[in-house]
This record gives C-alpha cells, sequence and structure tokens, in this order.
C-alpha cells in the first residue's frame, strides 16, 4: 500500500553486462521501501546480481538476480529491503551489477521511498 508520504526516483544501468556501479541522488531524506527493475532486452551467458548500497553500506535484503534465462524486455525483478535503508536528503544511492551475464542490454531501476 501506497502513502501520501511516499516518492519515486529512477536510475538506469546502461549496461547490465559490464561489471560496474551507477549513482541516483536522492532529493528527500526516507526509508527505501522497495526496489523494482525493468530490463531492455535479453541478456545470456549467465546471471547479473545487482546490488545496492548507501555511502558504501550494502541494503539488507535490496539485491536481487536478473535471470538469464527467458529474460527478454520487459522482464521486471524487485526486492523488499529490510534494513540499512535510510537515505538522506542530497545523498546517493549506488547501483552496481558484477556483470556476469553477456548482452550490452539496460535495467531501469525505481526506488519507492517513505518519507
Amino acid at each position: 500500500m501506497r502513502t501520501l508520504n511516499d516518492y519515486f526516483i529512477s536510475g538506469r544501468i546502461t549496461d547490465i553486462s559490464t561489471a560496474g556501479s551507477t549513482f541516483v541522488v536522492v532529493p528527500d531524506s526516507g526509508k527505501i521501501v522497495k526496489i523494482v527493475s525493468v530490463l531492455q532486452g535479453a541478456i545470456s551467458g549467465g546471471n547479473a546480481a545487482i546490488t545496492f548500497e548507501i555511502d558504501g553500506t550494502a541494503v539488507t535484503n535490496g539485491g536481487f538476480t536478473v535471470a538469464h534465462s527467458g529474460s527478454a524486455a520487459g522482464t521486471s525483478d524487485s526486492s523488499v529491503p529490510t534494513a540499512l535503508n535510510d537515505v538522506a536528503e542530497d545523498g546517493k544511492i549506488e547501483m552496481i551489477t558484477d556483470g556476469n551475464s553477456t548482452g550490452a542490454k539496460s535495467l531501469d531501476v525505481t526506488f519507492t521511498i517513505r518519507r
């Protein structure tokens, strides 16, 4: 259930199959209560592990695996962080891919943040 205190920010991992980090800025303090993603094309060769950090600390239960088997444009994954998910105004969230898959496809990620 969404409340009037929820807001959403989005970011894009340009190439899920290349190990690296991408950052999104947080406009207002709160707590990440849900993370959803959508893949922009099929990946192969292996699964891609996606994790999230706030100021270098991993978000507890925030990560997920984008499976290569059956992947296609529109494939969605999500997680519900349970701890270490507080964000500060003007802070940043780091989106990390292990690059274990092949195929240069982007992954769009949306964070639900509750004030």
